[in-house]
């Protein structure tokens, strides 16, 4: 996506813009003057849950995940909508639902929405497109990893896993309750925890599942990382429904992809495996940052674990048992 881009918009022509052209990122920055940069970013997707209101709770927050990615905080947002006109005349409007959860979640942020778009589609999709501001010098990027930190995670692992079983009616209530307010977690406290020690590099882990993001942190600050699976936080359920096969179709697609990228331990299991190249949906932040500075980033942000370390390399990941 970016060859196209960088042949017709060469980065040299545009100063402000700070990230967003020469090397992918979470979201892209463009400088306003010397104090105030703004972030714009977008996303959006099917449902993921039954629920109407949790289901744009969770494509908000997910949205807004990459303004947290950035170290920016939310200004704004505009609704993006597909939605199949005959669910529209229900008595019981469910994209009303939706867009309450995905605005409420909104002005959790402290943002608001301020209007939207929609389209008739046979099958429903909700997401945000949103505007987030930061200080010039404050932004945060995926490649600023350094031979030496330790790679927190501010959320537990298994939505993807969880939310499948949902779908093929295996999962308990009490575990898919658990997924949905995992989901529903802004982001913000974690990036707010990562400004205050100065974090070096951030991503979210969304679609690409924990291997394939990391891989992408690691490739573009020119490290290797190396995960401590026994530290890794997960959800209940996820390793019982991941044994009954319930696995979203973008689980190979990122085991075929990333797979070149990643050794595992001899001994950690083909469930394991699976898990760790599972897609997750708004889940947290995984941030390198100083050793010195783990226990600030943890007393500000409870739910970061130490998962890993950043070593030396060239963009490989490791996974011991």
């Amino acid at each position: 996506m970016l060859q196209p881009l960088q042949g017709m918009f060469n980065p040299a022509d545009y100063p402000n813009l700070l990230v967003g052209l020469s090397v992918a990122d979470d979201a892209a920055v463009y400088r306003l003057n010397e104090q105030q940069a703004i972030i714009t970013t977008t996303d959006f997707f099917p449902p993921v849950v039954d629920d109407p209101y949790d289901f744009g709770a969770i494509a908000a927050a997910n949205a807004m995940s990459d303004i947290y990615a950035m170290g920016g905080e939310v200004l704004f947002a505009i609704n993006l909508v597909a939605f199949p006109d005959h669910l529209l005349r229900q008595e019981n409007n469910i994209l009303q639902e939706v867009l309450r959860g995905g605005a409420e979640k909104v002005k959790e942020a402290g943002g608001v929405v301020v209007g939207g778009h929609s389209v008739n589609d046979k099958e429903p999709k909700y997401g945000l497109a949103v505007t987030g501001l930061i200080h010039p010098a404050l932004v945060k990027i995926k490649g600023g990893a350094r031979p030496g930190d330790l790679l927190l995670l501010t959320k537990p692992l298994g939505v993807g896993v969880v939310t499948t079983a949902l779908k093929r009616g295996l999962a308990r209530e009490e575990d898919v309750a658990t997924a949905v307010a995992s989901m529903k977690q802004l982001n913000r406290q974690a990036a707010q925890a990562a400004n205050a020690v100065n974090a070096h590099g951030i991503t979210d882990i969304t679609g690409f599942g924990l291997l394939g993001h990391a891989h992408e942190m690691a490739s573009q600050a020119g490290v290797d990382f190396r995960f401590f699976a026994a530290q890794l936080p997960w959800l209940p359920g996820t390793f019982a429904y991941g044994a009954q096969g319930a696995f979203p179709g973008g689980m190979g697609n990122n085991m075929a992809y990333f797979a070149p990228h990643v050794t595992f331990a001899h001994a950690l299991p083909q469930l394991w495996r699976d898990v760790l190249f599972t897609p997750e949906t708004s889940g947290g932040l995984l941030v390198a940052v100083d050793p010195a500075q783990v226990a600030k980033f943890q007393e500000a942000c409870a739910t970061a674990v130490v998962v890993g370390e950043v070593i030396s390399g060239n963009g490989h990941i490791w996974v011991e048992a």
